[in-house]
């Protein structure tokens, strides 16, 4: 094994080695690996220097401790998996957040594991979390089918790229006897940065920038779903604060609205121009009493599109109000044209 490699392979379990053998770290690594007490004091030596450790206590008999720097990573089969015990017991012993960064990372860790156990039919599930001074980033990769080819099958859609518009608006499930599926609306917005990768697509949220992006990419590399999340460490983000956002709390705490990322309505290079591609929009829009329809990154929009849009729909469901917002002026022009009528 490359000195590289086997260091890179430390660096994976370090923050929970130097938990359960801060007096021994030297000799603990020296008989895992079959190396010289040398060898293994030269990764010592480089774990600290690269901010994984911290030495402590006398030089002759130094007593390690958790750096700046903490990662853990664990494969877990998912048969009877229960991802508040993998969180509790095997990553947040091992991580150092602040309160309100501790819960956004508890919510999305949780949630996202659980989708895997509930929704993947997959056998096993990677876990891995890493933080330094300024970043923390956590990665759920399952080998199931794939949470976008899951949901096509389950809502008989059309097309897969369908399914990430959908999970955009939130309220999604495909078992909605157990789940609200509120999960990834919610996490994707606490997080700095949020995504989701499977069967050939990548769905993107920025939470700072609020905005969107759907990737297509060659598919067959790799099997199932995988979840990224990142969050700078000096966030001042609440959870509260994103659950506010889309209620009217503190009033009523209900997901009563949502914000639809337009440019995600259409599919590669097609304009936003006919009735069934509103048609195809609005789905569960009866779900909310809000949505903010975000227009950013839409140049244009058709006459038809908008008529069946904020016309027809708006007709025929009082309930819901529609919200367009970061219009350019031909979307405003065609927002007014069809809205007139009613006005």
């Amino acid at each position: 094994m490359a000195i590289e490699s086997r260091f890179a392979q430390i660096v994976h379990t370090v923050s929970q080695d130097v938990l359960d053998h801060p007096r021994d770290l030297t000799r603990f690594y020296a008989e895992k690996f079959s190396i010289s007490r040398v060898a293994a004091n030269k990764h010592v030596k480089k774990l600290e220097e690269e901010g994984w450790i911290t030495r402590t206590g006398p030089s002759t008999h130094p007593v390690f401790i958790p750096g700046h720097k903490r990662s853990v990573s664990k494969l877990y089969s998912l048969q009877n998996l229960e991802e508040d015990l993998v969180w509790s017991r095997d990553f947040k012993p091992h991580l150092s957040l602040s309160s309100n960064v501790q819960a956004i990372v508890s919510h999305g860790f949780t949630e996202m594991l659980n989708n895997a156990i509930d929704h993947s039919v997959g056998q096993s599930v990677f876990v891995s979390a890493w933080q330094d001074d300024q970043t923390f980033r956590l990665v759920i990769s399952d080998d199931g089918i794939g949470i976008f080819a899951k949901i096509t099958e389950a809502l008989k859609l059309p097309d897969m790229r369908q399914a990430i518009f959908e999970l955009s608006k939130g309220k999604l499930t495909t078992d909605p006897s157990r789940h609200s599926g509120e999960g990834v609306f919610f996490t994707s917005r606490m997080f700095d940065s949020f995504s989701i990768s499977a069967n050939g697509l990548e769905y993107l949220h920025d939470a700072v920038l609020s905005n969107d992006w759907l990737h297509e990419f060659e598919s067959g590399l790799l099997p199932g779903t995988t979840v990224h999340m990142g969050i700078q460490l000096a966030s001042t983000r609440t959870t509260n604060d994103v659950y506010s956002k889309f209620t009217d709390a503190p009033e009523d705490y209900d997901f009563s609205k949502t914000i639809v990322p337009m440019r995600l309505a259409a599919y590669g290079d097609e304009a936003l121009i006919s009735r069934s591609q509103a048609k195809r929009l609005i789905a569960r829009f009866d779900r909310f009493r809000t949505v903010i329809l975000d227009f950013d990154g839409v140049d244009e929009v058709g006459q038809a599109f908008a008529d069946e849009l904020f016309r027809v729909y708006a007709l025929g469901h009082p309930g819901v109000e529609l919200l367009p917002e970061n219009m350019t002026a031909q979307v405003e022009r065609m927002y007014l044209r069809a809205v007139a009528p009613r006005q």
